[in-house]
């Protein structure tokens, strides 16, 4: 499966970032060849609407899942009409380690935003 994580690093040994719009990287995984490649965040700079941004950039990569530790609203909504599942990873954990436990089912399916608006401003 094709994934995007959110990561602080542009490597799989780095750590992700919980925030979804103003991650610094995504990193775009085969979750089966663990093959990589670091994308920067295009709106992690952006003034506001960085989730909405981010979340369009993320839906032109056509990937099957999304990792993150939160969803704002806006996002949400644009992941969702992208037909993407996503996930929530609660704790902190390495890429590579939140590829590993998508491949053994160990992560959260989101259903619904899992914070407010602009709360990825608050860094």
């Amino acid at each position: 499966m094709k994934l995007i994580i959110t990561s602080s690093s542009d490597n799989l040994n780095g750590d992700m970032d919980p925030r979804f719009g103003r991650c610094p990287f995504f990193i775009l995984v085969d979750s089966e060849t663990f093959e990589f490649e670091a994308i920067q965040n295009p709106a992690v700079s952006a003034p506001g609407g960085a989730g909405i941004q981010a979340a369009q950039f993320i839906a032109e990569k056509k990937v099957d899942a999304v990792i993150s530790g939160n969803y704002g609203p806006n996002a949400y909504g644009v992941l969702g009409a992208a037909s993407m599942d996503l996930y929530r990873v609660n704790s902190p954990m390495l890429v590579k380690a939140a590829v590993e436990a998508f491949n053994s089912g160990e992560l959260q399916k989101v259903d619904q935003p899992t914070s407010k608006s602009h709360s990825g401003m608050r860094g």
